[in-house]
């Protein structure tokens, strides 16, 4: 089998729900991403979801896998990270690397006529999950609406976004809290800062809440590639530090294990797609570290959590997924049950895909597309009301 083409379609579309942390406090209904379609000359199509704005850099790889055998995948990634080498893999590069990455782990299932889990080597068990609503916009009423709904799916275990209100944080990681109890009896607590702090920030902040709450980790506390700053605030609480979603390369994964600036070790699909997501996970697995995967389309990466004992749980946002997007996947009892059909179980709807391709939507904002960088707002969320130290 052979690639015969790489198509890259972008589409918007809107949400039931806004969905917005303290960087976007007012959050967005609107979504922006990328499909990528490899096509095969056997007729076989592999599918991959990436962030907005990596067309050019889609097409620019593309000739580095056309002509080659999918099944190939680990070299062709090899072939392309080194093309990117100089540059650094990172921004619309390392984008367009992930999502061609997924397609071609799609094709390498489907021409062996089984589920990605299989190809891989796991066992297909269900992979634990926790709900998560990126809920900064909602209302104490919809907050509790929310988490309820995803305790009646099962979750006991639930993230709150939070980092510009310590009076807000407070009383809503308890509505939180009661929600996902009411389901269980119990409750796993988690946060999310979105890098917004300082490290002396997060101490102090982190530490009041802890003396109410048992919190299981505080996410993205500070920068991402703060390791000194990571590691401060981990010698600082009693929660686990989890950091990662944002990285894009290995390298940057390696830098913070080896400061010890990480506690719970958090890939997202954009860092290298399958193949290095994967090795991200080897990397945690040899420093004895948890892994815990970012929530995205279709729940695929749940395929490669299924291999490592040392996953701890999987973000879900939400079970159902949008009308261009198809999965396989089923949520059910807190967990993501992988698919049995070939290929990851997430599918490109191409009539969806053409409704929602940006010249068919409404011209948006660009802050409505939710795309300013995670920090942009950290001068209106605290640092201006003297909070640097």
């Amino acid at each position: 089998m052979k690639v015969t083409r790489v198509r890259a379609i972008p589409f918007v579309y809107e949400r039931e729900r806004p969905i917005g942390d303290a960087n976007l406090p007012q959050g967005s209904r609107w979504m922006s991403y990328v499909a990528v379609l490899i096509d095969t000359d056997e007729g076989l199509m592999g599918s991959g979801l990436t962030i907005s704005g990596c067309e050019a850099a889609v097409e620019g790889l593309a000739q580095h896998v056309v002509g080659e055998d999918p099944g190939r995948v680990r070299g062709l990634w090899e072939r392309m990270a080194s093309v990117l080498f100089k540059r650094g893999v990172a921004g619309a590069a390392a984008h367009a690397l992930a999502g061609i990455d997924m397609a071609l782990w799609d094709l390498k299932a489907k021409e062996r006529n089984e589920p990605l889990w299989r190809t891989l080597g796991a066992d297909g068990r269900p992979v634990a999950g926790y709900a998560s609503g990126i809920d900064m916009p909602l209302s104490d009423d919809e907050l509790r609406a929310h988490y309820e709904g995803m305790a009646a799916l099962g979750f006991t275990a639930g993230k709150l976004k939070i980092g510009l209100d310590p009076t807000a944080d407070h009383r809503r990681l308890g509505i939180m809290r009661d929600a996902l109890v009411s389901g269980a009896g119990q409750a796993t607590l988690l946060v999310d800062v979105n890098e917004l702090w300082t490290a002396k920030q997060a101490i102090r902040r982190i530490g009041a809440l802890e003396e109410d709450y048992d919190i299981a980790w505080v996410e993205e506390p500070v920068d991402r590639f703060d390791g000194r700053g990571l590691r401060q605030v981990s010698d600082g609480v009693r929660a686990a530090v989890a950091t990662g979603e944002n990285l894009t390369d290995v390298q940057s994964f390696l830098t913070l294990v080896q400061a010890r600036a990480v506690d719970v070790v958090q890939p997202g699909v954009l860092c290298g797609g399958f193949t290095g997501v994967l090795r991200v996970a080897e990397l945690a697995y040899a420093h004895n570290l948890p892994i815990a995967m970012m929530n995205c389309p279709g729940h695929v990466l749940a395929h490669v959590a299924a291999l490592f004992p040392t996953h701890w749980m999987m973000e879900v946002l939400d079970p159902v997924e949008p009308a261009v997007v198809r999965s396989s996947t089923r949520v059910a009892q807190g967990m993501i049950h992988l698919n049995e059909d070939p290929g990851h179980g997430m599918s490109i709807d191409e009539e969806q895909l053409a409704a929602h391709h940006p010249s068919m939507v409404r011209a948006l904002a660009t802050e409505e597309l939710y795309s300013r960088h995670p920090n942009a707002r950290r001068h209106e969320a605290g640092w201006q009301r003297g909070e640097t130290a």
